[in-house]
């Protein structure tokens, strides 16, 4: 027998599965009252309250818990489990998650919701299908999806295990040219990537090899990228392109583009040595991954304004970017933005209309696709502003303990 004053915390961090007609103990919630005594352990067998035997309904053990008063004797069958630290691990969500909404948890009430972009610390992943998280915040642990559960179901897999469902014992309480860049290795799996935890860890302030700028055409990247090249040219570089096209009059070797032949290039793009490349006017154009290490090797930081799925390549230890994605201010705004820039003689283009809502359809479209990815978004509703708020996030890289992938670390 077992005993001890647990009337109204036992159905605080307990659930319960029915196996050969007894009620099992399922799982404990980390953190929890039952947790922290130590009392009951997974696999153990309940059989009596107070000398009354539960069944099978858990239903009758809930209705038993509430009616106690004072002290609660428990009979258990216990499992004789060796008991086992769990591996602890933080991770970065990918998606909202609301226990209210979902019909697969074992008990809606031990759900815990979080919002993409929050970081839980996880501390029990046995079950295939239900680990058990916090925030980082603190509070009580509770249940959320798995990442094998949750890819099914954003995959619309058949299940091929079986989803249990343990019953629960009652919760309390300047343009670029128009072409299309194709990125260095396979994108593809872009379109198939399933977005939902990602391991991160944290650690103390370091210097990141690249600034990645990231955003729609026209909203405004190579300006920003400028502005921060001109403020600290020791401090921050950037790579000078590729293309296959032979100089202009005047035109010098390295001040605006690297010259190679079309053969070269070819060979180069085809052995993986190019970020992302394109055509345009019948010649190539790209950037190479070697200009991207001169520029690091030369001790700055190298700034890239590149098409958001180089991303899949550039987010790794190798290059260890630091992701701003560059958001388009609404229409009105933009369009305001433009005329203004016209009557100051910055740009002598009126964009139209449509031209316009296609910088703003775009920059949603990124920021649906690849917001995983992005450190600090920015809305450039206002350069000095924009720029501003840009130089203080870098700075803060500098001071701030950051969370960046497990890869990165180990």
């Amino acid at each position: 027998s077992l005993s001890s004053s647990i009337a109204n915390t036992l159905a605080a961090g307990v659930t319960f599965r029915v196996e050969g007609g007894e009620l099992v103990i399922a799982r404990i919630l980390h953190g929890g009252m039952i947790d922290q005594q130590g009392l009951l352990h997974v696999g153990d067998i309940i059989k009596e309250v107070n000398g009354k035997e539960v069944g099978s309904d858990p239903k009758v053990l809930q209705n038993m818990l509430k009616e106690s008063s004072g002290s609660v004797v428990l009979k258990i069958l216990p499992s004789y489990q060796e008991p086992h630290t769990p591996r602890q691990a933080f991770v970065k969500c990918h998606f909202d998650y609301d226990p209210s909404h979902d019909n697969l948890i074992p008990c809606k009430e031990a759900g815990l919701k979080f919002s993409s972009g929050d970081i839980l610390q996880i501390f029990n992943q046995e079950d295939p299908n239900w680990w058990q998280a916090c925030h980082l915040e603190g509070g009580s642990a509770g249940l959320i999806p798995s990442q094998l559960l949750e890819e099914k179901r954003k995959a619309f897999v058949k299940r091929d295990l079986e989803l249990s469902r343990p019953l629960c014992a009652g919760i309390g309480g300047k343009k670029k040219k128009k072409m299309m860049y194709l990125t260095t290795k396979n994108a593809e799996f872009d379109r198939h990537e399933l977005r939902i935890y990602e391991e991160v860890a944290k650690v103390p302030p370091f210097r990141r090899k690249t600034l990645v700028l990231i955003g729609a055409q026209g909203v405004g990247r190579r300006s920003l990228k400028n502005k921060v090249l001109v403020s600290d040219p020791h401090r921050y570089g950037t790579t000078t392109p590729y293309t296959s096209r032979k100089p202009k009059v005047d035109e010098k070797e390295g001040q605006m583009y690297l010259f190679m032949s079309r053969s070269e290039m070819e060979a180069d793009i085809k052995c993986g040595r190019f970020l992302e490349h394109g055509e345009y006017d019948g010649n190539l154009y790209g950037t190479k991954i070697d200009s991207i290490h001169e520029v690091v090797d030369s001790g700055k930081i190298c700034i890239l304004d590149v098409n958001p799925q180089a991303l899949k390549v550039l987010r790794t230890a190798e290059f260890l970017p630091y992701v701003v994605f560059i958001e388009a201010p609404n229409f009105e705004v933009l369009k305001d933005m433009n005329r203004s820039a016209i009557e100051a003689g910055v740009v002598n283009k009126q964009l139209t209309d449509s031209e316009l809502k296609r910088t703003v359809d775009e920059s949603e479209r990124i920021q649906r696709a690849y917001s995983h990815y992005f450190d600090l978004s920015i809305v450039n509703d206002n350069l000095d502003g924009a720029y501003r708020s840009l130089r203080r996030a870098l700075d803060r890289l500098n001071t701030d303990h950051q969370w960046v992938p497990v890869s990165w670390v180990f």
